[in-house]
């Protein structure tokens, strides 16, 4: 017998816990030693827990800072190293890929084939070029046609387990106490909260096959919400893929949203309402050139807010979604235009910034004078609130899909900002969607198509 293959996996809290469950697993003839883990403040330091990792690994499988790869390589005796997270440049694959070649390893890619799920649903799937391309309000723009054809979808959200693993395994949303009871991050929260105010079940976790099976009994369509620009966990039936004109150029030079376009049924260039001409162009033949077989659409993403006249001329502080700005590398968001639009003036909030955010700041130095809402945990929640509240501003611009009144009191008037997608041609997207429908459980009783 020879001896088991020693695996690390590269991984920030979502596609290497979900690679490890389909692929490795219940492998005898693999073992992975351990993870690493990026991107996500205090996700390192914890274990996968026995509960998950099965009867192979008894005591779990520890979690290292990505960091420490070259001496992991070494104590380990590793074999393999095996990328599993997303929204990171080729180049950045290719040197880690040079750190685990130097120590004497492999460097392995795993593909769709060996790693997403099936369903005895129907599935529509949609990912994106980058973090921040518009890829949740395509999302909710895709289920509002599906119920508005009489069938139920259900949304199978990517994976953000920043707590306690075991506990996370499976976990079903319906109602706003849902997110409090499963003590939900911030991060968690933006991607919820839209789809439970519009009365939509979201399903997320750990363990995918076991959400994947507890999803299809209440759904006639499953909807993969993708997380930055990861590859979706189940073989989609239709696979949208939104790109990004604001970051012309990245939907060929980013991992795996290069892999994402090449694969898509449909490419929906967003925010072409604010995006340049010319870069709606480059982006359109750069798709042309990457998967001719697509069909490629259009479509805005419209910014409004609340109430006007509380950012009209005013001292703003602008908070924005967290991801967009710090690994999706975006200086910007909604928030920022719709002040900019409204004439206010925007406030730096660096000066200010309590010390965890303050170590955003430093990690991501191409952030100018905008809060990203950063909030993995209980102090960097609190920090965030010091920040807000030390920062000397009229108004506090929320433009997080994440409603932060319900998580920090403010004594200063906050606008809310929201953002959605309104196709330019709404035929191509709906059309696609019909010939989905019409396979889903008594879609032809309840509806005629969206």
């Amino acid at each position: 017998m020879t001896a088991p293959t020693r695996v690390l996996i590269l991984g920030a809290a979502g596609r290497d816990f979900h690679n490890f469950n389909v692929c490795y697993r219940a492998d005898p003839q693999v073992r992975v030693v351990a993870f690493t883990a990026t991107q996500i403040p205090n996700i390192a330091g914890r274990r996968y827990p026995p509960e998950l990792a099965g009867p192979l690994y008894p005591d779990g499988i520890p979690i290292y800072p990505e960091t420490e790869l070259p001496q992991l390589i070494a104590r380990l005796n590793v074999d393999q190293v095996v990328f599993a997270y997303s929204d990171v440049s080729h180049e950045h694959v290719m040197h880690l890929a040079s750190t685990a070649l130097a120590g004497g390893a492999d460097f392995v890619l795993l593909g769709p084939r060996r790693t997403s799920l099936t369903s005895s649903r129907p599935v529509v799937s949609i990912g994106a070029a980058r973090t921040g391309s518009g890829k949740s309000p395509a999302t909710r723009w895709v289920v509002g046609a599906i119920r508005r054809a009489g069938v139920t979808p259900v949304v199978l959200r990517h994976p953000m387990p920043y707590g306690d693993l075991a506990a996370q395994a499976c976990q079903r949303f319906a109602t706003f106490e849902d997110l409090d009871r499963h003590h939900c991050t911030i991060e968690e929260r933006e991607e919820y909260e839209p789809h439970l105010a519009a009365g939509t079940v979201v399903y997320a976790g750990v363990d995918y096959e076991r959400i994947l099976r507890q999803a299809e009994a209440e759904a006639d369509v499953i909807v993969w919400d993708g997380g930055n620009n990861d590859l979706p966990f189940i073989v989609p039936d239709l696979h949208l893929v939104v790109v990004d004109p604001h970051r012309a150029g990245h939907e060929r030079s980013y991992h795996p949203g290069e892999a994402n376009v090449r694969m898509a049924d449909v490419v929906i260039i967003s925010k072409v309402d604010t995006a340049a001409p010319e870069a709606v162009r480059t982006v359109r033949a750069t798709v042309a050139a990457l998967n001719p077989d697509a069909e490629v659409t259009e479509a805005a993403l419209a910014i409004r807010v609340d109430d006007e006249g509380l950012v009209a001329g005013r001292r703003a502080l602008v908070v924005e979604d967290g991801p967009t700005l710090t690994h999706g590398e975006m200086s910007y968001g909604a928030g920022v235009l719709l002040a900019r639009r409204l004439g206010a003036t925007l406030v730096d909030p660096r000066p200010f910034a309590a010390p965890s955010i303050a170590a955003v700041f430093a990690q991501y130095p191409h952030l100018g004078p905008v809060l990203p809402a950063m909030g993995y945990g209980g102090e960097q929640l609190a920090d965030l609130a010091t920040t807000i509240e030390a920062t000397p501003c009229d108004v506090v611009v929320c433009a997080t899909p994440v409603d932060l009144r319900r998580l920090i009191p403010q004594r200063r008037p906050m606008a809310r900002v929201t953002y959605e997608l309104e196709p330019r041609d709404e035929g191509t997207l709906v059309r696609r969607l019909n010939e989905v429908i019409r396979r889903a459980p008594g879609a032809g009783a309840r509806g005629k198509g969206a």
